[in-house]
């Protein structure tokens, strides 16, 4: 049995339950982090020394780090046509884009904007880093946009490992009241993303009571 670790409204665990969401693996969820605590339990530390979530337990094989999940999970658990294909040079222009959005577009957007903007108390907000960050992520969303042109999804018209890390980021960023530049592609492509139950249950999660809180 898989078992899946992390509160419902962490967003690299909604990474995690998308792809489970969409492979239909049987699996058990455990709250933890946040209101739940549980992040410095001896066990817990036991699985993952930083103490962070999401962290799986596939029968006693443990993962931490949210796209070394995903990519363990595509492995064992997808078919060679869908999320993991045998052929590296496809395999590479998935994971190209997964690190792309780990390492460029979940700082600008999640890091400047999210918890800039949306987690940090208003009084305590530098507005003037959450714009240049709320830019950097424009920026970013426009390369996105540009790659979908003539696609249903990142890479053609399936969806792949390229979509999960980035498209988890578009419940959160159309429904913050902050100026966007025009995304007709992106916004095409939520809509297709919206069609798809594990998106609606694992992705589009309310995350009210990530307001004006810093602690979890």
């Amino acid at each position: 049995m898989l078992t899946v670790y992390g509160r419902k409204s962490s967003f690299n665990l909604q990474k995690v339950m998308w792809l489970v969401g969409e492979l239909g693996v049987a699996h058990k969820h455990v709250e933890l982090g946040g209101s739940f605590g549980g992040l410095d339990a001896p066990e817990f530390l036991a699985m993952n020394p930083h103490g962070r979530v999401p962290v799986i337990d596939d029968s006693g094989i443990i993962v931490w780090e949210s796209h070394a999940i995903l990519r363990y999970l595509a492995a064992k658990y997808a078919s060679e046509t869908s999320f993991w294909p045998t052929n590296p040079a496809e395999r590479a222009k998935a994971d190209q884009w997964m690190d792309w959005s780990q390492t460029a577009l979940q700082p600008a957007f999640l890091v400047g904007v999210f918890w800039g903007w949306y987690r940090t108390p208003e009084a305590q907000r530098n507005l003037t880093a959450v714009d240049k960050a709320r830019e950097q992520t424009s920026r970013h969303l426009k390369h996105v946009d540009h790659q979908l042109k003539g696609r249903s999804f990142m890479l053609g018209d399936h969806l792949s490992l390229a979509d999960i890390p980035i498209g988890t980021h578009l419940y959160r960023y159309l429904n913050l009241d902050l100026p966007r530049p025009n995304l007709p592609n992106v916004e095409r492509w939520y809509e297709r993303l919206q069609s798809r139950s594990a998106y609606r249950e694992h992705v589009c999660v309310p995350f009210d009571e990530l307001y004006g809180r810093l602690d979890f």
